[in-house]
């Protein structure tokens, strides 16, 4: 029997938060939390599937900046801590609710939970989760791929060798912890441009993705729409994104994890409990902020004081019946697709996700990826859990056609990332860029000092280039914290170009710059070099 594909897609990406100077940072939580709540139990999920024998494939992009945090032994020893005071959070909600019928059982729920989740860093992982995603690469289950160095946008680079730095400098980032050459790329943001393909081939990457209607308005126009990849001109294929099964899990309006049963999000006790009650388990400036305690459903359309207690039995049982749900659309759907494209090689579909939303933002959904693998496996017989290496080992001939540039998010062509909010940043990392290109130009081969700060400077225009600062931008969260970190990024440039000029590095400072931006230790500035 010919087989369609199914292949789930998750991007992890965090940007590269890291303040030694503070004994603790709020932004900092963001890592913290996308661990508690997204990636262990992510890797437990992934784990128990093959301890028990069940055969799949997840795709999962583990960005430089996440895998350079989630290597670092300061942060790793922050959220230890955070996750020892999580839990004593928990043993004293279990006392407080102990004699309430509905709030006490969630109070056990989630101490169960972190006390499970505080084992598996401690005791099975050993505080290394990038090694833990690795054996399960290395078992055959998950393809790990990489993503550009600092998840910058690349259609809105002008220069070519920014371009081939990002891709270069996450590739040889990716392959100092994983052992192996990436096969495949997350393009930031899906941001694609002609041109940028010759890149990922030259550092022999197989296959990246792009939002459907790249492939829509490829020229020629692909024959099999976004259910079959595109070779572009340079060898490296392209997989579209299905819109179909991404407006399931995605949608406000109709995705899974809108339903009324399912744990709401912003109910959280580090809102909702009295404050001196709280104040050891919040900011240190006494500023309330969120604890991952939820109570409380989603429930419908009520205001957050409405809402309904969470039952997380009941929750259950609505992920195993939408994992349902989604295989029984997708196999109709690879049966129609199968029966319109009789000729060629059978459908796959692309189910691309970021993959905080699964437990994070959907604490629900690692639940729904066990049964949707689970029953992948068991239930029906027209698809496989597939990665797109797999697919085009399969079936190597495909169509040559070149896509448009385009992206991700609303618009679909760059306008989130480019915008009156925004756009000021880019002349200042346009020129940095030059700068960096001169620098390379000049230094031919240096050491000592001076290749620390050349490697320094292109630490900090990378860092400078991540996607995120314009994104938080333009979504409007966290705006001061976004442009604090372009400006500091530039600045820091700025004083390593200058002094590089001058001929006088002041080795205190360098040294202090290196201690706080300390991602890829291994980079050597003259991937700058022009061609």
């Amino acid at each position: 029997m010919s087989y369609g594909a199914l292949s789930i897609v998750l991007h992890a990406h965090l940007p590269y938060v890291r303040h030694p100077e503070y004994p603790e940072f709020l932004e900092e939580d963001w890592l913290y939390e996308a661990i508690t709540e997204t990636y262990l139990p992510l890797l437990e999920v992934f784990d128990r599937c093959v301890d028990d024998g069940i055969p799949f494939r997840i795709t999962m992009t583990l960005t430089p900046p996440l895998v350079g945090m989630l290597r670092d032994e300061l942060l790793m020893s922050r959220y230890a801590k955070r996750l020892d005071l999580l839990c004593e959070l928990c043993d004293k909600e279990v006392h407080r609710t102990r004699a309430d019928p509905q709030f006490g059982p969630l109070a056990w729920h989630y101490r169960e939970r972190l006390y499970h989740l505080r084992r598996l860093f401690h005791d099975r992982y050993r505080r290394d989760l990038v090694s833990a995603f690795k054996r399960l690469q290395d078992a055959g289950a998950v393809e790990i791929i990489t993503c550009g160095a600092t998840h910058g946008f690349l259609p809105l680079m002008v220069h070519q060798e920014a371009i081939r730095a990002q891709i270069q400098v996450a590739c040889m980032h990716y392959r100092m912890h994983f052992g192996r050459d990436p096969r495949g790329i997350w393009l930031p943001e899906c941001g694609y441009a002609p041109g940028i393909d010759r890149y990922l081939a030259a550092e022999n990457i197989r296959f990246f993705f792009v939002d459907s209607h790249a492939l829509a308005n490829a020229i020629p126009r692909p024959r099999r729409g976004v259910y079959a990849p595109v070779y572009t001109p340079s060898g490296v294929a392209a997989f579209a994104r299905d819109p179909e099964s991404s407006m399931q899990v995605w949608s406000a309006e109709h995705g899974y994890p809108g339903d009324p049963v399912y744990r709401e999000f912003y109910r959280d006790i580090g809102w909702d409990l009295d404050y001196e009650y709280i104040r050891p388990y919040i900011q240190a400036t006494g500023d309330r902020k969120n604890t991952g305690i939820k109570y409380y459903r989603i429930t419908g359309e009520v205001s957050l004081g409405e809402k309904q207690p969470y039952d997380a039995n009941v929750a259950r049982e609505r992920a195993e019946a939408h994992a349902g749900n989604f295989l029984f659309n997708r196999t109709k759907q690879i049966e129609f697709l199968q029966a319109a494209f009789r000729d060629g090689p059978p459908p796959i579909v692309i189910s691309p996700y970021d993959a905080e939303l699964y437990g994070h933002w959907w604490y629900e959904g690692p639940i729904f990826l066990d049964y949707l693998i689970r029953k992948a496996a068991r239930e029906q017989e027209v698809l496989r859990l597939q990665s797109p290496i797999d697919y085009l080992r399969e079936y190597p001939e495909q169509q040559l056609a070149q896509p448009p540039m385009s992206s991700w998010g609303a618009g679909g062509y760059a306008a989130v990332w480019l915008d009156e909010g925004n756009d000021w940043i880019y002349r200042y990392v346009h020129k940095a860029s030059e700068r960096m290109i001169e620098l390379a130009r000049i230094y031919q081969d240096a050491s000592g000092v001076t290749r620390r700060a050349l490697n320094q400077a292109a630490r900090e225009l990378l860092l400078s280039q991540s996607s995120d600062w314009a994104f938080i931008i333009k979504t409007g969260t966290m705006v001061d914290y976004a442009v604090r970190r372009t400006r500091e990024h530039l600045l820091r440039f700025s004083k390593l170009y200058d002094q590089l000029k001058s001929g006088g590095v002041d080795e205190m400072w360098l040294a202090s710059v290196e201690g706080r931006d300390n991602l890829f230790p291994e980079i050597d500035y003259r991937v700058y070099r022009p061609a």
